[in-house]
Order: C-alpha cells, then structure tokens, then sequence
C-alpha cells in the first residue's frame, strides 16, 4: 500500500497537506505500517477496534508464537501519522473517548455508520459522547458480537 503525502501523515488530525509540498506525491510505508492501516480498512462501518485489538490481530495474524512487532503505542502511532487514507475512526481508545482534536470529525463518521454511542457526562468538556465499546467493538470475525472474542481467544 502506497500513502498519498502528506495527506495520511496528518492521520486523524486532518486531511490537510504540507504548506511546501504536493499532496499527492507518494509514500512508501513502513511494512507495520502498511499492515495496520490494512487493518483499519476490514474494520465494517458502525464497528470499532481498540489500538490493542489492532495489534492483537497483528501479532494473531503473523507472529502466533513469537513477540509482535509492536503494540497500541506502534498502533496509535502508525494512525497519527497515516491513518488519514483508511477509516481512522474506527480505530480507537480502549475507553471509547473520542479522539481529542478529532471529536467532531470523528462523531460525524459514527452518527453517519450508526456506530453505537453513549451519551456524554454533563461534566465532560463539551458533552462529547463516547464509543459504547460493548456494543461497538469488532473482533476481527464474521459474526457480531461485539465481545472481541477472536482476539481474546474465546470462540
């Protein structure tokens, strides 16, 4: 997977190029990173993954009896400076607290795919929903239980 400039660096904190460069110039990615963007992209609309979930499935998918190659801080990373060509919303705090900076951009997405949410504290900043992660969360499989039961081993 090739990125697009500067366009995915700027990851969830927007789609906006560099002052000084073209958007659309390509970037080869790092190999991890190729392989967790490609895992936000089989995430279904209205679901979500946690940045672990992302790197559980990693480690699952190519490294079954040795160390992953990374963990949520690789994962988040990878989204921060990539993320902005996939559906980067659907990766997420395990918390379900909408990404800071993002929130509106992000709760446009899950109004829009029907992600289920929660409603916000009256003492939180803005009154920003969160991700109902119970109900949200994708494990990775063909069924929809929301549980992350394939990336906790429970079948």
């Amino acid at each position: 997977m090739k990125g697009t400039g500067d366009t995915e660096r700027a990851g969830a904190a927007g789609d906006r190029a560099a002052p000084d460069g073209p958007a659309e110039a390509a970037v080869e990615l790092p190999d991890y990173a190729e392989r967790v963007l490609g895992v936000a992209e089989l995430i279904p609309p209205g679901k979500v993954m946690t940045y672990g979930d992302v790197a559980e499935w990693l480690k699952d998918e190519e490294h079954p009896q040795g160390p992953a190659p990374g963990g949520p801080r690789q994962v988040g990373r990878v989204m921060a400076l990539y993320g902005g060509a996939v559906p980067w919303w659907r990766v997420v705090r395990a918390d379900g607290v909408l990404l800071p900076g993002s929130e509106l951009r992000a709760l446009v997405h899950y109004r829009d795919e029907g992600t289920p949410l929660k409603g916000a504290s009256a003492a939180s900043e803005g009154h920003i929903p969160r991700i109902d992660m119970r109900r949200a969360r994708w494990d990775g499989g063909d069924g929809d239980d929301g549980g992350g039961a394939r990336l906790r081993g429970r079948p």
